[in-house]
């Protein structure tokens, strides 16, 4: 616990993965004999901030997530919710089934999380309300207009590439969730950004990928095989 604080972490494994291109759920690949999110699983199972989990998922899928839970012995409480039709309507859905102070948000397709950047993202919220782990970019970023033409450059020292988990204030988010819900928003972050909350970034690293293609899950299973 953080300063007598809950924590809760929630896995979202409910996406379509339709970039994966396998006409299947990516989070139940197999690396080195175990799925995908079964490394996520147990990356919050041994966090010693992360008192329960959640993970928010398809009707369709629940049975073969119930079996991954039996089979990787996962001894903290587990709630399965139903997932909306986006990724931001699943985390709606799960902040609302918890009442812990903190709430951790990770894609279960980023199976190479390590350990110091779950804590280190929990500790700052001593200091703020939302925290994300992120990388900076190694390329400068253009932003266009309709048409594909610049109108600005960024600034590659100030831009940064950001990854989960991510981490908030559960009360914090659950009100800009019903503040801005019907506005189209990529990640959390976006949602304290237009509530004018603070967003402190942590520097993580680039083997913290997040498998989208299919050839993404071969240079995770690389990351994983020097550190995890």
């Amino acid at each position: 616990m953080i300063e007598g604080k809950t924590v809760t972490g929630i896995v979202l494994v409910a996406g379509n993965s339709t970039r994966y291109g396998q006409n299947r759920n990516k989070n139940f690949e197999i690396i080195n004999g175990k799925t995908v999110m079964s490394y996520t699983l147990k990356a919050f199972e041994k966090n010693v901030y992360i008192d329960n989990l959640i993970i928010g998922a398809k009707e369709e899928e629940i049975s073969t997530i119930e079996t991954i839970l039996q089979k990787e012995k996962i001894t903290k409480p587990v709630h399965i919710v139903l997932g909306g039709k986006s990724r931001q309507e699943t985390v709606y859905h799960c902040i609302q089934k918890t009442d812990a102070n903190i709430v951790m948000i990770h894609d279960g397709a980023r199976p190479a999380i390590q350990q110091r950047y779950i804590n280190q993202c929990i500790e700052s919220m001593k200091e703020f309300k939302g925290v994300a782990v992120g990388v900076p970019s190694k390329d400068t970023i253009k932003v266009t207009d309709e048409n594909n033409v610049v109108v600005q450059s960024t600034n590659r020292n100030h831009t940064w590439i950001i990854q989960t988990p991510q981490c908030f204030e559960r009360k914090v988010l659950l009100d800009n969730h019903e503040k801005y819900r019907d506005e189209k928003v990529t990640d959390d972050c976006m949602l304290l950004e237009k509530g004018h909350e603070k967003v402190k970034i942590i520097e993580g690293d680039y083997t913290n990928i997040k498998i989208t293609t299919y050839e993404d899950k071969e240079i995770v299973k690389k990351f994983m095989d020097t550190h995890i």
